[in-house]
């Protein structure tokens, strides 16, 4: 009888014992499971992408420039852009800014070239869209002699030109037709750095209309503020972009687009 109680308490305790080992190895997994999710939402997490513009600061009328961009995101070179422009434009004169499409080397370069047909201060300006980021570095150039001197003075900066540090982006709409939904998208930097948290507005008339229409664009990412608008008419239309921020920023940029049937 002794024998069997024994037994019983023996066997008891064995159960115990497993039942504790068990539910230790239950929560050991669960933490395992739970470092395994923070280390995959970590992993997750891209890094930024990142351009290096290289265009020389001073060239000579009629000489072949060459443009350059290095695109980099982490450790990787950025050979699948999905759009790398670089814009030119002369000092005072953003709104007759030239686009050149940029060869890819395969390599994470992507290159172009380009000539200034007289003296001046000029701005080049790269746009890289890839792997869903939008990064736009730009470089002063100083042509020949430079700007005249009354170019330098004036006052507070002319339409087309910004704050020093800040630029947008607007990515014009393609075959824009009537009736059609139309995606809006800015992209807007202060320094090089995606602006977060700005006021953006999109104005929208068509020519010989004084009637205004204003859209709220939505932040969708860090830096990229888009909208959506349906043009009723056929015809020349007019965006402009309007950019506050709670620091007093106030910027716009005019652009013009047509709308066919």
């Amino acid at each position: 009888m002794k024998m069997s109680i024994l037994i019983e308490r023996e066997f008891y305790n064995m159960k115990k014992k497993l039942g504790f080992m068990m539910l230790a190895i239950v929560f050991v997994l669960l933490a395992a499971c739970g470092k395994g999710t923070d280390s995959n939402e970590k992993e997750e997490m891209p890094a930024i992408l990142e351009v290096k513009l290289e265009v020389p600061e001073h060239v000579q009328v009629d000489e072949n420039v060459d443009l350059k961009a290095v695109v980099t995101q982490g450790d990787e070179d950025v050979a699948d852009a999905d759009e790398v422009e670089f814009e030119v434009w002369e000092e005072g004169k953003k709104d007759d800014s030239v686009m050149i499409a940029a060869k890819n080397n395969q390599d994470g370069t992507y290159e172009a070239e380009t000539t200034f047909d007289h003296d001046g201060a000029f701005t080049v300006q790269v746009h890289v869209t890839a792997r869903g980021m939008h990064n736009m570095p730009k470089q002063a150039v100083t042509v020949g002699e430079g700007a005249a001197e009354e170019n330098h003075d004036h006052g507070e900066h002319e339409h087309g030109d910004h704050a020093e540090g800040f630029s947008m982006h607007f990515m014009i709409p393609e075959n824009v037709n009537k009736g059609e939904e139309t995606d809006l998208v800015v992209h807007i930097q202060d320094n090089q750095e995606p602006m977060k948290e700005a006021n953006v507005r999109y104005e929208i008339w068509k020519e010989g209309n004084e009637s205004h229409q204003w859209l709220d664009a939505k932040e969708e990412s860090a830096g990229e503020y888009s909208s959506r608008f349906t043009f009723e008419e056929t015809g020349s239309y007019h965006i402009k972009i309007h950019v506050e921020n709670n620091e007093g920023l106030h910027e716009h940029e005019e652009h013009p687009l047509e709308v066919k049937e």
